[in-house]
């Protein structure tokens, strides 16, 4: 029986709330002092998970205003119970990524090679959900790791979801899937320390990979800048694996799948990767999200390399080897269609987190080889969504979700969002029209025939076993800068070794690919002598061709659109210097942001109020890709006693990058260690006219004055 007396109503539920008004903000605030905010026209009331509305999310149910709390409190409960069970396993691999979507529009039909939905007629649209991510560090390492970044797209065709799933380089550390899970551990943090994190430059790594001669080409790839990207948004990225496009007919054509960035590539150095891993862990993801946000889509071109049979039998390597790529001055790549990213997502966990990619998800029109990798992929990842999400109706996620008809008798598992309705959940059965879906002989997916024989064995190809030749392709496809960078890299991985012999071997591995790297990298490490090289199991090569589509740098962009100028200002700047330079910077299709010592903003020497984006010491010149230094004679000398001031010069100038500068500026720059006779071409003068800005921003598509880089190694 209620006592009515005693149960207080709405009104007298909260008889002791006070308003407060914060400017911004106004809220109530309960006897205790807690900020309380109620329900009104604009703001929805609070509920359970089970719909029940809370009339207080501050405080739990009590005796008395200090007495015990009570279990029955199923508010309190259900809240704290939801948030226990949070955290789902983060993925073994690529657990750190980011998501965006968007669409893939084909150029042409594809019908003569494919009967792939994508790629059926001119101007197609097809919606994608795109990852991108780190291989080894877990969800909280930072963006700018030496790493493997994974290209993962989702192609939500008209038959159903297809998956290409890949990375940002051609090729990979192992042939058999087999040794994956050796591969990882070894690349993981170390089992007994659980350090390092995100990094390869340790004795495991380096232990496993000296003694896998295959991995040899992949390493010239992570030690190249490709492993520190600018951007998501200015790199390419690869299939991996050889697949193969089958047409109506079943016809079979090879296909190697390559997305090109239409802004053109683009990389970092070493020291910047650490230094901005340092000010912005987030990088990359905060570069994709405020690029499409501020209606910047980046966009790609799937480009794809076919051929037949006749090509595969007469290549130097094995097409199904995923250590190998195919040349593109042997195979060019033939551009199909462009990707545009144009859409952040709407709940990270929701989808970047909770989006399931799968090797195995093709469409008619799309097969597999027989690449031993490719085949353990297809298992693993299947495999692994299970144990991360929990049920396998992971495809009930809407990121996962089919957005074409479906129909199966597949139920039930663990939260089963849509289960088959009616009678029939078998088939064949005899319930006529209520009998459900039937296979489709004409529309389904068919594999394609491909004749095989031989014994049941456990062993590798004799065509895999040329582990170098690849490799020295790679490196001395590279220009003197990139070569150099390599050489650095190896360096200081290997320095991070701390047993001698794991070192000696790996330069021994590298004097199979080019003796001049073996030298330079046997210097760094001090070694006294060089090793013998790694006996190999296939001599090397010495006649491939260099292939410049291998390089960065010979693929840099053809503008300075995308990118980002950091304008260095303080109060008195030139107001017509400043305007001449965002012009043109706006002009190029680029971003310019202002640095000051204070977030509050700067008036120019007109007078204006010119808000500033970052303050001095969280706006360092490692985030953009030129500087700009605009101040006047009291500022330069104000900021030639700030340390980060004097760093914001000198990281610009020990990382290559174009500099423009107002004439006062320069106090700030011989502060910084930049004198006159250190401006080298690199250093651009701005002034009042609108040319001088224009003249920088042209420059500025370099990216770098790497004429700098010698100087600055002997400095």
């Amino acid at each position: 029986m209620t006592d009515e007396s005693t149960t207080p109503n709405a009104a007298s539920a909260c008889p002791h709330l006070q308003s407060v008004d914060y400017g911004d903000v106004k809220t109530r605030r309960g006897q205790g002092g807690e900020t309380r905010q109620t329900a009104d026209a604009d703001h929805p009331t609070l509920t359970t998970q089970q719909g029940v509305p809370v009339a207080d999310d501050q405080n739990t149910l009590a005796i008395g205003e200090r007495g015990p709390k009570l279990l029955e409190d199923f508010v309190m409960r259900d809240k704290i119970f939801h948030f226990d069970h949070e955290r789902i396993p983060e993925r073994v691999v690529h657990a750190r990524g980011f998501g965006a979507k968007g669409y893939f529009e084909c150029y042409e039909p594809l019908t003569d090679i494919t009967r792939a939905a994508p790629f059926q007629a001119k101007g197609k649209k097809t919606d994608v959900f795109v990852r991108f991510s780190t291989v080894a560090g877990n969800k909280g390492s930072a963006d700018l790791a030496r790493d493997v970044r994974g290209f993962a797209v989702k192609f939500y065709t008209d038959e159903g979801n297809w998956d290409l799933v890949g990375n940002n380089i051609p090729v990979f550390f192992i042939q058999d899937a087999m040794k994956f899970p050796d591969l990882i551990h070894a690349a993981k943090a170390e089992p007994d320390r659980g350090f390092p994190q995100a990094q390869t430059a340790h004795d495991n790594f380096w232990d496993f990979a000296s003694l896998m001669p295959e991995s040899m080409h992949m390493l010239m790839w992570i030690m190249s800048d490709r492993a520190i990207p600018r951007s998501f948004r200015f790199m390419e990225g690869f299939g991996v694996h050889t697949f193969r496009l089958v047409n109506a007919e079943g016809q079979s054509t090879y296909v190697k799948f390559h997305w090109k960035p239409k802004l053109g590539m683009q990389s970092v150095v070493w020291n910047e990767a650490l230094k901005i891993n340092g000010a912005d862990p987030d990088f990359h993801r905060r570069d994709l999200w405020n690029a499409i946000q501020a209606g910047d889509h980046p966009e790609w071109e799937l480009c794809v390399q076919l051929f037949d049979d006749a090509f595969a039998d007469q290549f130097e390597f094995d097409v199904l080897d995923a250590t190998k790529l195919i040349p593109e001055d042997l195979v060019p790549a033939k551009p199909i269609g462009k990707m545009v990213l144009n859409q952040t997502v709407d709940n990270f966990f929701a989808e970047t987190e909770q989006v399931a990619f799968c090797t195995q998800n093709v469409v008619p029109g799309i097969d597999f080889t027989n690449d031993p990798l490719l085949q353990g992929r297809n298992f693993s990842y299947l495999d692994t969504q299970l144990k991360r999400l929990g049920s396998p109706n992971f495809t009930h996620l809407p990121v996962n979700a089919p957005r074409c008809p479906m129909a199966h008798f597949m139920q039930d598992g663990h939260m089963a969002v849509s289960n088959p309705t009616g009678r029939a959940n078998y088939e064949p059965n005899s319930w006529g029209e209520a009998g459900g879906p039937r296979e489709n002989p004409e529309r389904g997916y068919i594999s394609h025939a491909t004749p095989e024989s031989g014994d049941k064995r456990r062993i590798r190809p004799e065509s895999f076993a040329d582990h170098y030749s690849q490799a020295r392709q790679f490196y001395l496809s590279q220009t003197a800068v990139e070569r150099q960078h390599i050489a650095d890299a190896f360096v200081f991985e290997l320095s991070k070794v701390q047993k001698t012999a794991i070192r000696e071997r790996l330069v021994a591995g590298l004097l199979n690919v080019d003796e001049d790297l073996a030298k330079r990298v046997a210097q760094g490490l001090g070694l006294e002598s060089l090793p013998e090289p790694v006996p190999a199991a296939a001599t090397t090569r010495t006649d491939l061709v260099e292939s410049r589509a291998l390089s960065i740098l010979l693929n840099g962009p053809e503008s300075f659109a995308g990118r980002k100028v950091g304008a260095l200002v303080g109060d008195g700047s030139d107001a017509s210097t400043i305007k001449a330079l965002k012009q043109a910077v706006e002009a190029e299709g680029a971003m310019l942001e202002f640095i000051a010592s204070s977030v509050g903003g700067i008036q120019d020497s007109d007078g204006n109020n010119i808000p500033v984006d970052e303050k001095i010491d969280g706006g360092p010149s490692v985030v953009y890709d030129s500087v700009a230094v605009i101040l006047d004679e009291t500022a330069a000398h104000t900021l030639a006693n700030d340390a980060t001031a004097r760093d914001f010069v000198s990281d610009a100038h020990a990382h290559c990058k174009f500099v423009g500068f107002s004439g006062d500026a320069a106090v700030l720059l011989n502060a910084a260690g930049v004198s006159e006779s250190d401006r080298d071409d690199g250093y651009l003068p701005l002034t009042d006219e609108s040319r001088t800005a224009e003249a920088f921003v042209q420059t500025c598509r370099n990216l770098r004055f790497w004429e700098r880089q010698e100087l600055v190694d002997q400095t």
